[in-house]
């Protein structure tokens, strides 16, 4: 069994000391746990927004009935989802430009190959920015019907190389599975601006461009997404927002100063190897209700700002409890 989770948790420390914590009931079972969590995401969001995209990235067990089979798929959880993102499939498990081992690198391909037999998109995400290594991870992902980007491990820059026969795509992108290529951005400290970012962003021809609502805590505007969906060539593209469920971060907006003494139940541990993140346990209902639900809750407010959908992001926060 992949060990999602191994290196994160090793380096995982409790924080508050000032309380004891709830303990987590018996025989809970965290990967269904999670389904429910994304299943629910995704009516909610597909409610208020018929054809919004709900991408879930890594928890690939989840696609199975009990978590190991791959032979049988939980039908449930595979109608929820429009695509799945892996990270480090071909390079950076270990490290960036590091060849990703061949046992892990197996692992991920039997849930990517169970996702793409039941019609969701996958989407990989490599680390390496070796020219040679980049031609190879488009290459193998394209021959596997995937489609991929390679970033640097910061995941902070628009790549300026991209093999040809992946980026030029001159039709118009109104479904995730037209597209052939895609961006993720994460971290915005290379731009000096919202319009600095959105000028680079405009300048390629990427078909689906997963961003952060927020820019230096500053939220992106309506209008601001809608002049993103116009690629270079005049095209329409896509664009999905980040949604982290498996943890939460200080710096996000319903981030309050009082957390870190009077912490909520939902509240887990600091993840001291993703400064200023804090594991949850994301089965409570009050760290859902900041999720979804409510008219100030985040996938409204991505809703709101014309987002095409959700790319979900640590879905395999159940590892950490396994």
């Amino acid at each position: 069994m992949k060990k999602f989770y191994l290196l994160f948790t090793l380096s995982i420390f409790l924080i508050f000391s000032c309380s004891e914590k709830e303990p987590i009931p018996d025989g809970l079972d965290f990967k269904q746990e999670m389904r429910n969590f994304v299943q629910d995401i995704s009516q909610y969001s597909k409610n208020l927004k018929s054809n919004f995209i709900i991408i879930s990235q890594n928890g690939e067990e989840l696609l199975s009935i009990d978590g190991s089979n791959i032979d049988v798929v939980d039908e449930t959880y595979a109608n929820a989802i429009d695509g799945i993102g892996c990270e480090n499939l071909l390079f950076g498990y270990i490290s960036e430009n590091k060849q990703t081992p061949t046992g892990e690198k197996n692992y991920m391909l039997d849930y990517l190959f169970l996702a793409k037999d039941n019609g969701i998109k996958v989407l990989v995400t490599d680390c390496c920015s070796d020219s040679t290594k980049m031609n190879y991870s488009f290459t193998e992902n394209n021959l596997n019907g995937f489609i991929s980007f390679n970033r640097s491990k910061s995941l902070d820059t628009i790549p300026a190389y991209l093999l040809t026969e992946y980026a030029t795509n001159t039709t118009d992108i109104w479904h995730l599975g037209s597209c052939k290529n895609f961006v993720s951005i994460n971290n915005y400290k290379p731009y000096t601006s919202k319009k600095d970012f959105i000028n680079s962003i405009n300048k390629t021809n990427y078909d689906l461009i997963i961003m952060s609502l927020f820019f230096n805590n500053e939220k992106f505007t309506k209008n601001e997404i809608n002049s993103i969906k116009t690629k270079n060539n005049g095209s329409k593209r896509l664009v999905v927002c980040y949604l982290n469920i498996g943890e939460l971060n200080k710096s996000a907006y319903y981030w309050q100063d009082n957390w870190e003494t009077e912490h909520p139940s939902w509240i887990e541990n600091f993840n001291e190897n993703n400064k200023g993140n804090y594991t949850v346990r994301y089965w409570e209902q009050d760290w859902k209700k900041i999720i979804f639900g409510k008219q100030n809750s985040y996938i409204n407010k991505i809703i709101a700002t014309n987002f095409d959908g959700a790319y979900i992001n640590v879905a395999n926060a159940y590892g950490y409890y396994e």
